[in-house]
């Protein structure tokens, strides 16, 4: 990486199905930001603590573990905490959005998604942590 050139964002995505994960890479990957895909909670919890990550995307329905609940467990890693969550999921579970925030999610975006919605959230949820931190040390 060129010192000049800051450095990329990245983005850790999960979700089971290979053809979501395939076109929000794409997506990200056009957009110039670094993705990492995982399939499960428990690979993306993994994946989180070894390598944080600046953004975590997440369906909701996952095999084993649900997204909400691998959020719970990111929000618990005092490494991890401040690191936004956004759900993109197309569940239809009652309270979903409620919930999703009560577990320490940003935003959730509803599958089938557009395109220029996921980057304009994306780039809000990038931009939380460092206003968080900046509220911060001004106190």
């Amino acid at each position: 990486m060129n010192p000049i050139e800051p450095r990329r964002p990245l983005i850790l995505v999960v979700d089971d199905e290979a053809d979501v994960l395939e076109e929000v890479a794409a997506i990200l990957a056009d957009a110039r930001y670094r993705c990492r895909c995982c399939t499960s909670a428990e690979d993306a919890v993994e994946a989180a603590a070894a390598d944080p990550p600046d953004l975590i995307i997440s369906d909701i329905n996952l095999q084993g573990h649900s997204g909400l609940e691998m959020c719970e467990r990111i929000k618990e890693d005092e490494a991890l905490r401040d690191v936004p969550v956004m759900f993109l999921s197309g569940a239809q579970i009652p309270d979903i959005i409620r919930r999703s925030h009560a577990v320490g999610g940003t935003y959730y975006l509803r599958k089938p998604f557009d395109r220029e919605v996921l980057l304009e959230l994306i780039e809000k949820a990038l931009w939380m942590p460092h206003l968080v931190a900046s509220h911060v040390s001004q106190q």
